[in-house]
């Protein structure tokens, strides 16, 4: 774990403009992440993949790192998820890009983006390419430490977003919650 922190660290302090969090997620706020994936409903995405905590709480829910696609556009964090775990498909990219993937049906993209310190077009980008790869009623889901959704309220209404809350997660610093956002009203994709 020492490890993931040093290189979470010093990315911080080399590109400041990618590494935006203080520390790595916790546990507890990782394990609250993934609390509805499921292994047998189909591939998982992860956006902002980082130093891979989210990514090993997803696996341990028995998960083949096959069935996981890690995005991250930190060229040290791809190279340490990639040597961390063998077989996760590793996507070296910026999560504004995610709607060109190849994949289709995943149970639910899991984010630890700091999306409300993104332009409004970024959000949008990010979450419309998300959801272009879920089927409808499939959850987006993010955390924030903030009060309010991580997602803005004028995107919210744009994508016909719902969503649920967890309670607060006191075991991560600082204190956090999980949002699972879904497009209940959206077409299934031909």
């Amino acid at each position: 774990m020492s490890g993931d922190l040093g290189l979470f660290w010093g990315q911080l302090f080399r590109k400041p403009d990618q590494v935006v969090a203080l520390a790595p997620s916790s546990r507890a706020l990782a394990e609250e992440m993934v609390a509805t994936l499921d292994p047998r409903r189909g591939p998982v995405i992860e956006l902002g993949a980082g130093t891979g905590r989210i990514t090993r709480a997803i696996l341990a829910r028995g998960f083949a790192p096959d069935q996981v696609h890690a995005v991250e556009m930190n060229p040290a964090f791809c190279d340490n998820l990639r040597t961390r775990f063998a077989g996760l498909n590793v996507h070296c990219l910026s999560a504004a890009d995610v709607g060109g993937l190849a994949l289709r049906g995943a149970q639910a993209v899991v984010s630890g983006l700091p999306l409300l310190s993104m332009p409004l077009a970024l959000q949008h980008a990010i979450l419309a390419g998300s959801f272009a790869h879920l089927d409808p009623g499939a959850p987006f889901i993010q955390f924030t430490y903030g009060p309010r959704p991580p997602v803005r309220a004028e995107l919210r209404a744009s994508l016909g977003l719902t969503w649920t809350k967890s309670a607060k997660i006191w075991g991560n610093l600082p204190p956090a919650r999980v949002y699972r956002f879904c497009q209940p009203d959206r077409r299934p994709m031909e």
